[in-house]
């Protein structure tokens, strides 16, 4: 039960809930002008007579605390009665974590891939990957309590707190003027907080090497004086100029699938180029990654 007293709670409360979520309104109870009316979560801000004497009800809300809680509870009770879960440990874990995060991928690529009106499919498979995920963290927190090193709280808990420091312009008075300023922010106060010397410390080298070198482009692109961003792009334009790429966007009369359709092209003849003359593609993008790596170092160091 919880009590209302203007339009505003009434839409703050709407905001906090899933948009189907029945709400009972409870107005002038007792009175001669007694209002009970069910209404959906979407629809509470259009009850317009709220006054101190009005109150809602959700009967049966779920919460992601309770769920949580029950999550847990569950791994535990696997851990003492289940023979495999008892014999897992964070290494053998380690291959099933990796898998989880794949095959959610998978799903929210198609989810993305769909129109709007009939997700639904495919939003319950997101769901389910995107569970599978959270229990192979669930199971690494329940395996770190065992040990008394971590648990589930200590992990929910430090993540928000290494977040909160690290939107100042949310929860502090900095002020950013766009996404790109609150990246270069980021990238900073990252560098500083784990006392890392460059923006390239802490990446993770076993990406594959095209992830791998895509994160560092990103990077060198918040160093911001590797080099313009004209010249940037005009040098890539000239190595794939051959291929006939579009890199100017999309005209009237090309869809952005058929661009994305001949990039694949594009990368799918450079792979079949490479492996007729045995050349190891993934060696070569790894060792442009460590050029790149070391040219953002440089200019890092530049006054």
């Amino acid at each position: 039960m919880l009590q209302t007293y203007s339009s505003e709670i009434l839409a703050s409360v709407a905001d906090r809930l899933p948009p189907s979520t029945v709400v009972t309104v409870l107005h002038h109870v007792g009175l001669s002008d007694e209002v009970i009316v069910e209404l959906s979560a979407a629809e509470l801000v259009s009850f317009g007579d709220v006054d101190h004497l009005t109150s809602l009800w959700i009967d049966g809300l779920r919460t992601a605390g309770e769920a949580m809680d029950d999550l847990v509870a569950f791994m535990r009770r696997l851990r003492l009665e289940c023979p495999w879960d008892q014999e897992q440990t964070h290494a053998s874990l380690t291959r099933h974590l990796l898998e989880e995060a794949y095959e959610t991928l998978d799903a929210l690529e198609a989810f993305v891939r769909v129109e709007e009106d009939v997700r639904s499919e495919e939003a319950a498979h997101v769901e389910e990957e995107l569970g599978d995920l959270l229990f192979q963290i669930v199971f690494h927190a329940e395996l770190g309590d065992e040990e008394d090193l971590f648990n589930f709280a200590t992990i929910a808990d430090g993540v928000r707190d290494k977040l909160i420091g690290r939107h100042p312009h949310v929860f502090g008075d900095v002020q950013v003027n766009d996404s790109n300023e609150v990246a270069q922010r980021w990238e900073i106060l990252k560098r500083d907080e784990k006392g890392r010397e460059s923006v390239t410390d802490g990446i993770a080298w076993q990406l594959p090497a095209l992830i791998l070198y895509t994160k560092l482009l990103r990077k060198a692109t918040l160093v911001d004086r590797r080099r313009g961003a004209e010249d940037s792009r005009a040098t890539a334009l000239a190595a794939v100029q051959s291929l006939s790429l579009r890199h100017d966007g999309v005209d009237d009369a090309q869809s952005s699938s058929d661009v994305d359709h001949r990039w694949g092209d594009a990368i799918a003849a450079l792979v079949e180029m490479a492996q007729w003359a045995g050349v190891d593609l993934e060696g070569v993008l790894r060792d442009r990654a460590r050029q790149l790596r070391d040219e953002i170092r440089i200019v890092e160091q530049l006054p």
